[in-house]
């Protein structure tokens, strides 16, 4: 989603939920592809599986600072996504995950699970001012927030995924 043709969004690095509060959200299996592209622009095609639907989305995104990126997204059909998956990146991997949208707070979240991980996620939250006050729901425990880290983007996933100790005991 985009205000104005910008994302403004925070991220947060949150050890793994428990089932039960996952239950409770709305679920859809995402499969997002980097195509190739410059170095001051992320472009990727997204396939979207929720309940019997699909849905096939192209996203191109210049970053502004660690928060606001403009973002160009748009539906597109399934031929228009197969042809533009002929120019995946080929150093990038495929990011697959399961994304459990809730609301709290009067706001909609976002709580990515990643197969490569077992123990962490993220939790973004759009928002609509970059000076916008978060609460982030009590079940959940936060590791820390990711917004400024360049490591934890999607984008960086695909070429390299972080497994530092997140226990605090090393």
């Amino acid at each position: 989603m985009n205000i104005n043709g910008f994302e403004i969004e925070r991220k947060y690095l949150i050890a793994m939920p428990d089932a039960a509060f996952l239950e409770n959200c709305e679920s859809s299996e995402i499969t997002q592809t980097y195509l190739l592209g410059d170095a001051y622009t992320t472009d990727r095609v997204r396939k979207r599986v929720r309940g019997d639907g699909c849905e096939y989305t192209h996203t191109v995104k210049r970053k502004l600072n660690n928060m606001r990126r403009i973002e160009d997204e748009h539906v597109i059909g399934e031929e228009e996504y197969e042809t533009l998956l002929k120019r995946a990146d080929p150093a990038r991997n495929t990011i697959r995950k399961t994304r459990h949208c809730f609301e709290h707070d009067g706001r909609l979240w976002e709580l990515d699970v990643f197969s490569f991980w077992d123990d962490r996620a993220f939790l973004e939250i759009e928002l609509t001012d970059e000076g916008d006050a978060v609460t982030l729901p009590p079940e959940i425990r936060l590791i820390r927030e990711v917004t400024d880290d360049p490591r934890y983007t999607n984008a960086a996933l695909s070429l390299e995924i972080p497994q530092e100790d997140i226990t605090g005991k090393g």
